[in-house]
């Protein structure tokens, strides 16, 4: 456990372990002879507001999910997300029209729904069960390879119950026609952004969420996968800062002097350019960062696109162009 926050830490373990017994996640059992468990472990996080300070702090527990045996702890676990395209254009059509944009969290949203399987797991750090007796899981738990999918389905069933349609170009899209106009709800994972023109619509659509699933009311979205949303009369504006001045501070280039172009004139990148890095990793995950922050930067999608090409095998040519775009 991380000892700045300490008491924090204990306090959010303590009530994740209290809504895990609450749902009814697991039940203590002798482990059957020729049955294993797999491990559990926690995951520690410092929310942070768009200004970079601390929210709120959150331990969670999750599976070690990659123990599990494909064809015996799971068979399938493919789970969409929403497209970065859809998210792009729901922010458009709300700041065109006006329409109110609200968030919400759902609380240990894969922990909904009954696992078909027999998975059983090692107790976790800081809870007591007799000695030889581990947890049988009744429902899913984070870190489970088919947890996503589950999830994805419980929602889906629950809002085409309520009367949502589920878009054909994206799945986790869901609108729906009401006395007051359209409802648009957007899911990534477990985050919700709702909007339209009717605010007693989409508070209605957070109580009947809250009725199924339990949710954080975070009110009018303001952040959003990274993203810093912000509204005024003028319109709306979708940012990045702190995920721009992360990027800078990681490479170590929160001082330096800023480049005019995204890559260096007149360089022809190739997989020949030079000798491969010894570790390509943290040329990887810069270039993953890059490509999210196109996002709210499309005069850098160029360059990361280029970038991207030579995740494989990077050579410090590579690695150097990366830090130029970062420039």
């Amino acid at each position: 456990m991380q000892a700045k926050g300490r008491l924090e830490w204990e306090s959010t373990m303590k009530d994740e372990i209290v809504a895990l017994e609450k749902n009814n996640t697991w039940t203590v059992v002798d482990l059957p002879k020729g049955k294993r468990a797999i491990g559990s472990k926690w995951v520690y996080k410092v929310k942070l507001n768009p200004d970079g300070s601390v929210d709120r702090y959150k331990a969670r527990l999750v599976a070690k999910g990659y123990n599990q045996v494909e064809g015996v702890d799971y068979i399938d676990r493919f789970s969409p997300v929403a497209k970065a395209v859809t998210v792009r254009t729901l922010l458009a059509v709300a700041s065109s029209y006006a329409w109110p944009i609200h968030k919400v969290d759902i609380n240990n949203a894969f922990l909904h729904g009954f696992l078909e399987e027999d998975i059983y797991m090692l107790p976790p750090d800081g809870y007591s069960v007799p000695a030889g007796q581990v947890c049988k899981l009744r429902r899913f738990l984070y870190g489970l390879k088919q947890a996503s999918r589950q999830w994805n389905r419980e929602l889906t069933d629950k809002l085409l119950g309520y009367g949502f349609s589920q878009s054909p170009h994206d799945h986790y899209l869901f609108t729906k026609n009401t006395d007051t106009g359209l409802l648009i709800l957007l899911v990534y994972v477990d985050d919700v952004l709702l909007t339209g023109p009717s605010l007693s619509q989409i508070n209605t659509a957070k109580e009947f969420l809250d009725s199924e699933f339990t949710i954080k009311n975070l009110g009018p979205a303001k952040y959003f996968l990274g993203l810093e949303i912000a509204r005024s009369t003028a319109g709306t504006s979708v940012t990045q800062h702190k995920y721009i001045r992360d990027i800078l501070k990681d490479t170590g280039l929160a001082i330096c002097k800023p480049t005019s172009t995204p890559l260096p004139l007149g360089l022809k990148l190739s997989s020949a350019s030079s000798p491969p890095l010894s570790d390509p990793e943290p040329y990887r995950r810069l270039v993953g960062r890059l490509l999210y922050l196109s996002f709210t930067r499309p005069d850098i999608s160029f360059g990361a696109q280029q970038l991207s090409q030579f995740v494989y095998q990077p050579g410090q040519v590579h690695m150097d162009a990366a830090l130029h775009l970062v420039r």
